[in-house]
């Protein structure tokens, strides 16, 4: 009995002399009002200025109406369905296509952007070709057809003069 007398003053003795808790001041205020001006000083606040437009964005979007490989590029293809267009994503893809309406063969087009500058290499350009024997029967392949050549250079065209375009208006 004596053990566990000893055992247990000794062990509270540890624990209450360890000085595990020690109450540290932040320098947090404790009011709501204190804690938001203390907030606006350090710069992590908001201010109405940034809410109406006034502060700094780190993002900066173009609209599709001033990217000229975009609007060219739907130029181009206006005269196709498109089935998805997400200009966020830089995308444009068609739908299946085709000039007979007895014709067994149709294509679809999709168009990538990986820059927004006008070159070459910013489009990645795909042709699917379509060709059906029957209702249910139906093989589709991609394609290093001429259109692909045509659309790129159609594209490329188009972007061109519309950025020539929008240079001399301003």
């Amino acid at each position: 009995m004596n053990k566990i007398i000893l055992y247990s003053f000794f062990i509270s003795f540890l624990l209450t002399s360890c000085g595990i808790y020690k109450k540290t001041d932040r320098g947090t205020p404790q009011s709501a009002s204190e804690r938001a001006q203390k907030n606006i000083k350090e710069g992590r606040g908001v201010s109405i200025g940034s809410v109406l437009g006034g502060g700094k964005r780190g993002t900066n979007y173009e609209f599709s109406t001033s990217n000229p490989m975009w609007r060219a590029t739907l130029e181009a293809l206006d005269f196709l369905p498109l089935s998805n267009v997400d200009y966020s994503g830089g995308i444009v893809i068609t739908d299946w296509y085709s000039d007979n309406l007895s014709s067994n063969d149709s294509i679809k087009i999709s168009v990538q952007f990986l820059s927004n500058e006008i070159r070459s290499d910013s489009l990645k350009i795909n042709v699917y070709k379509k060709k059906c024997s029957s209702t249910n029967n139906c093989k589709v392949n991609l394609t290093e057809s001429k259109i692909k050549n045509e659309l790129l250079e159609v594209i490329l065209t188009n972007a061109t003069s519309l950025k020539k375009k929008t240079k001399t208006k301003k």
